[in-house]
């Protein structure tokens, strides 16, 4: 089933002047125009491409890569703002519409925002919202405490940082398990740290338990190996400098 906002492997079908047509199953055909189509394409080939609509909500394809896809969240900054909405730039020609329903705040020109991207299902049209809660899910049924996860960052707050985990639940990341830079939609590596009995979600950057110390000394054996035994590191030392160093 081919997917709008996604990536899909079609076949080519048809060639014309102006571009490649692929096979779009119940969608019919689907041009992928000239400018998007690779040197080497023949007539039978697959090619990988997003699906899409252009500016006149027509189905297209395209070669390029979007910053984000459908059921993502990131980190986009807005290029233009007029009567209906915000639009962001996402790595294609035709910009990304947050429409004025799907702000939180008024968003403003030049400027960057966590958004999530989504399908109008009614109208087949890809768009975001910054209303990012209503799009994660309240249950974390398949995590479990001390798993590995992958932490989107999100804004920061006085207990320390808004993260989405698994791109499907939103969790908490405390500023004194922070030891590094983490701006606004960087990705990284986590561990669920605590799941509360609300369903909240405490999650961290170290890992966790026996593992943790046992990888960590094999960390400072080898720091000492190659600083000739010495490391100017004691437990009056910064937790900047030591997380410099160690990586915790």
């Amino acid at each position: 089933m081919i997917q709008i906002g996604k990536y899909n492997n079609l076949k080519i079908v048809k060639e014309v002047d102006f571009g490649l047509y692929l096979d779009g199953e119940e969608l019919g055909e689907i041009l992928l125009p000239l400018r998007y189509v690779p040197p080497t394409c023949k007539i039978n080939d697959f090619i990988e491409v997003f699906i899409y609509l252009d500016s006149e909500d027509r189905i297209i394809a395209t070669t390029e890569m979007p910053y984000a896809t459908v059921g993502d969240f990131a980190l986009l900054n807005v290029v233009a703002v007029n009567k209906i909405g915000a639009f962001l730039d996402w790595g294609l020609l035709k910009d990304l519409l947050v429409p004025f329903r799907e702000q939180t705040i008024t968003m403003e020109s030049d400027k960057g925002y966590i958004v999530h991207v989504y399908l109008d299902t009614k109208t087949n049209r890809i768009a975001a919202s910054s209303k990012i809660d209503k799009f994660l899910d309240k249950e974390p049924t398949d995590l479990k405490e001390e798993q590995e996860v992958d932490l989107f960052i999100c804004n920061k707050t006085d207990l320390g940082f808004k993260v989405i985990i698994n791109k499907k639940y939103g969790g908490l990341l405390y500023e004194n398990e922070v030891f590094q830079r983490l701006p606004r939609g960087k990705e990284i590596k986590g561990y669920v740290q605590k799941i509360r009995e609300d369903g909240k979600i405490d999650v961290t950057l170290n890992k966790p338990g026996f593992e943790k110390i046992t990888d960590l000394s094999d960390i400072i054996i080898e720091k000492l190996k190659e600083n000739k035994g010495f490391l100017p590191i004691s437990d009056k030392s910064a937790p900047e400098k030591i997380y410099k160093i160690f990586g915790v």
